[in-house]
C-alpha cells in the first residue's frame, strides 16, 4: 500500500484519540468538582437550578432551595460549583467588588446637586421650590376659568352664525 493512502486513516485516529481525550478530562474535572462539593456551598444544577448544598452522601446531594424547601439530587446533576462571591452575585444580587461601586451613578441626583459646604446651605436649596413656568392652578385658578369662560362664549357664538347661515338649495326644496 501506498503511504498516501494511509495518511487520511492515520488523521482521522489521531483527531479521535485528541478529542476522547480531552472529553476524559472534562469528565475527570467535574467530578472532582462533585466530588470537592461540601455543605454550604452554593450550587447549579444542570436544569439551571441556584441552591446551597446541604448535606452530601454517596451518589446524591440534598441541597436548599429556599426557606422549607429541600431537595434531593443525583450528584451527576451538579452542573457547576459556585464561589461565594459568585453565588451571592447571582441569587441575592449582592456584589463584593468595591472598586466597582466608585464609578456607578447613584439612584438619585442628591450627590450631584450637593455642594462641599458643610453650613447646610445644600439642605435649604433643596426644600425650595423650584419655578419651572408652569402656573400654579391657586394663584392663576381664576384667569384658567375666564379663560374657558370665553372659549365656550365664542365657540356658542360660531354655532349660532353657522346655523343663521342657509343654503340655496334648502329654500328650493
Amino acid at each position: 500500500m501506498n503511504a498516501y493512502t494511509l495518511l487520511p486513516f492515520i488523521v482521522l485516529i489521531a483527531a479521535m484519540f485528541l478529542m476522547t481525550r480531552s472529553a476524559k478530562k472534562k469528565q475527570q474535572q467535574a467530578a472532582n468538582m462533585r466530588n470537592e462539593m461540601q455543605p454550604g456551598s452554593g450550587v447549579r444544577t444542570i436544569g439551571g437550578m441556584y441552591a446551597t448544598v446541604k448535606e452530601v452522601n454517596e451518589d446524591t446531594v440534598l441541597l436548599d432551595a429556599g426557606p422549607g424547601v429541600d431537595l434531593l439530587f443525583a450528584k451527576n446533576a451538579i452542573g457547576a460549583v459556585l464561589t461565594d462571591e459568585e453565588y451571592n452575585r447571582i441569587v441575592h444580587g449582592i456584589e463584593h467588588d468595591l472598586k466597582s461601586d466608585a464609578g456607578l451613578v447613584p439612584d438619585d441626583a442628591s450627590s450631584l446637586t450637593e455642594s462641599d459646604e458643610s453650613d447646610g446651605s445644600a439642605a435649604a436649596t433643596a426644600d425650595d421650590k423650584i419655578d419651572l413656568g408652569k402656573k400654579d392652578s391657586a394663584e392663576h385658578g381664576a384667569d384658567a376659568i375666564q379663560a374657558a369662560e370665553d372659549k365656550a362664549a365664542a365657540a356658542e357664538a360660531k354655532a349660532e352664525d353657522e346655523s343663521k347661515k342657509t343654503d340655496g338649495d334648502s329654500d328650493a326644496k
